[in-house]
């Protein structure tokens, strides 16, 4: 697979980006070296070789989750700037037509 243009353009589109001429041709070699590498390790013999899952042989130590401290609904809500009597109040963030 080869980078072009027209490849970058969709990407940035995507992306939301914009580049100029010369940054564009700077990408289009960048991405074509970056496809190479991977052709590159594509030629590596793997077939004796076992996934990686995690990166160490290290075991997780997990706490246990214990609650400290309990706080009930209306001591949640006494400082809170708006409030009725079960929620908090914010200014609305997904607007409607």
């Amino acid at each position: 697979m080869k980078i072009d243009n027209d490849t970058v353009d969709k990407i940035a589109h995507l992306a939301r980006l914009e580049f100029n001429s010369e940054a564009k041709a700077a990408m289009v070699k960048d991405m074509n070296n970056m496809l190479g590498f991977i052709d590159k390790l594509n030629e590596l013999d793997t077939t004796n070789v076992e996934p990686l899952i995690y990166m160490s042989d290290e075991v997780n130590v997990l706490r246990e989750d214990d609650v400290m401290h309990d706080i009930t609904q209306q001591e949640a809500l006494k400082n809170a700037p708006k409030h009725d009597s079960d929620y908090f109040k914010v200014p609305k963030v997904i607007g409607g037509k």
